[in-house]
């Protein structure tokens, strides 16, 4: 499943440089699927949504730090855990109960941002 932060967030921004997919954004910046990833131009991504990975888009939040479900793999091929939970003072980066993923999915993702 994704990580999201929740409403206890501090917006002390330690989480944000640890994500190996750019996928933790500052409250109110918008974001792209190609920002820290492969992707580029019109994609098709795992869950079958198609997307242009270089278009701008909307804040999930515009207060606090937010992560892009899409592009969160949990740190799967990367780390052991996620790393913004291991760094967050507050504990505010969980699992996220209604996006819940596999392993297996998780590393597909994953592999799909990063081809090798």
């Amino acid at each position: 499943m994704a990580i999201i932060i929740t409403d206890e967030c501090i917006n002390c921004g330690a989480c944000e440089p640890e994500c190996p997919n750019t996928a933790i954004y500052e409250g109110a910046d918008e974001w792209r699927y190609k920002d820290g990833t492969s992707l580029k131009g019109e994609v098709l991504l795992p869950d079958g949504k198609l997307v242009n990975a270089e278009e701008v888009q909307e804040p999930i939040s515009d207060e606090i730090y937010y992560i892009v479900p899409d592009k969160c793999t949990e740190c799967m091929g990367f780390h052991e855990e996620p790393q913004c939970a291991a760094v967050c003072p507050v504990d505010c980066c969980v699992p996220d109960e209604d996006r819940v993923e596999t392993e297996d999915e998780l590393l597909a993702k994953q592999r799909f941002m990063h081809p090798e």
